[in-house]
């Protein structure tokens, strides 16, 4: 008996994941130009806070560790309902918590069910034609980076005109109607999912076996996880420094500094597009350059909201492609490991973000910008050194073209 194929997405199915992908992207980073808000409404001090997305990182990395290679294997639509739900009762957890405690293990909670975004590329990928996948891709980062500009600008927004407790309300509106057409949007799934040849200890094992023997996704991964620390620190130091007494700016003008971001959404895929020209390795270094240069004009340009700015414009323009250019070097390896590889890179990349939500916020309130300026540089100057190391690296093991 032949196994029937999945039915093919139609346009309006692709715009529906696009929108669950930025809503559900889009929860992780509410807390981001609010985090002094929520500390000020819950009584902490800024270290204290940082707890709330870093553990939300950390949850977020064990989540894909244990639950993400099991899209290998099971449906990924029934996976996604469920995940998707689960988020929703968490944000229903935050929207009710008078108590730092009960706010912040709501949160943790809601990082470890943030696995939707990273199956539905799957379930696209398997239900376009083979001349659109690209572009359905495409589609489903720019969801990614939409939701993550929407979190940051309109939470500031709404926070500034109302209070930080409504961005959290609005979340919850949002991902409830997500749960509700989400099953509609990934309504293509006829044919049953294979199912493990080997018990699920020995699933998540091979996780950890397999990158032990890919040297150059431990690298790429040990990049991104230092470039998405990078992210998580700058932005959330940058919130608080700003909007202290000293620098006097409100919420809503960090709110509006975030919409820099959008850069990223027009410069990622020309960026992607020359990285295919010269090579991954090659692009992520020049990313780390450029990268390097802005993160150094942080400190002189930071006292102001204006001349900021330009550190934020050339960060956010090569950030992504650092992260584009790693996922590059996985996807030239066998595609029967390549998920399980991706969950070691994205368990490291939230590790990073985890790493850089703590130290952000706690250097931040130990030594001030300057101390989290020097903290960014030493983070950056790591990934352009390990890029400088990949490259060679790759160029002393690339097979000799003959003339």
């Amino acid at each position: 008996m032949t196994t029937p194929s999945p039915a093919t997405l139609t346009r309006t199915q692709e715009r529906a994941l696009a929108v669950t992908v930025a809503v559900v992207t889009a929860n992780a980073y509410y807390i981001h130009p609010i985090i002094g808000e929520v500390a000020r409404g819950f009584g902490v001090g800024e270290a204290e806070i940082g707890l709330v997305p870093a553990l939300n990182q950390l949850a977020l990395a064990l989540g894909i560790l244990l639950l993400l290679p099991l899209g290998d294997f099971y449906s990924n639509r029934r996976l996604c309902l469920i995940f998707v739900a689960g988020q929703t009762l968490c944000l229903g957890g935050m929207v009710l918590a008078r108590d730092f405690a009960l706010f912040t293990a709501a949160s943790t909670l809601l990082g470890f069910f943030t696995i939707a975004p990273y199956l539905i590329p799957a379930f696209a990928s398997k239900r376009v034609a083979p001349e659109r996948l690209g572009q359905v891709t495409a589609q489903l980062t720019a969801g990614v980076i939409f939701g993550i500009l929407v979190a940051r600008m309109g939470a500031e927004v709404i926070a500034a005109h109302t209070d930080w407790h409504t961005v959290y309300v609005g979340a919850f509106v949002l991902m409830a109607a997500v749960s509700a057409f989400l099953p509609f949007a990934m309504r293509s799934e006829v044919a049953p999912a294979k199912q493990p040849q080997a018990g699920y200890g020995a699933l998540i094992a091979s996780v950890f076996t397999l990158a032990a023997r890919h040297p150059d996704m431990r690298l790429s991964a040990a990049m991104q996880g230092l470039n998405f620390a990078i992210f998580t620190a700058s932005w959330l130091a940058l919130a608080l420094h700003l909007t202290s007494p000293a620098m006097g700016y409100g919420t809503d003008d960090v709110g509006y500094l975030a919409g820099v971001a959008a850069i990223s959404i027009f410069t990622t895929p020309r960026l992607g597009r020359w990285a295919d020209k010269v090579g991954p390795r090659k692009a992520r270094r020049a990313a780390a350059v450029v990268q390097l240069a802005g993160i150094a004009l942080f400190y002189p340009l930071g006292f102001n909201i204006w001349t900021v700015l330009v550190p934020l414009l050339l960060v956010n323009m090569v950030g992504p492609t650092v992260d584009v250019t790693g996922r590059m070097t996985l996807f030239t390896l066998a595609p029967e490991i390549r998920t399980r590889l991706t969950t070691s890179y994205i368990v490291t990349m939230f590790v990073g973000g985890a790493i850089g939500s703590a130290l952000g916020t706690a250097v931040y309130d130990a030594g001030g910008w300057a101390a989290t300026c020097a903290l960014l540089l030493a983070m950056s100057c790591s990934v352009l050194v390990l890029a400088i190391i990949a490259e060679r690296r790759w160029r002393k093991n690339a097979p000799v073209t003959a003339v």
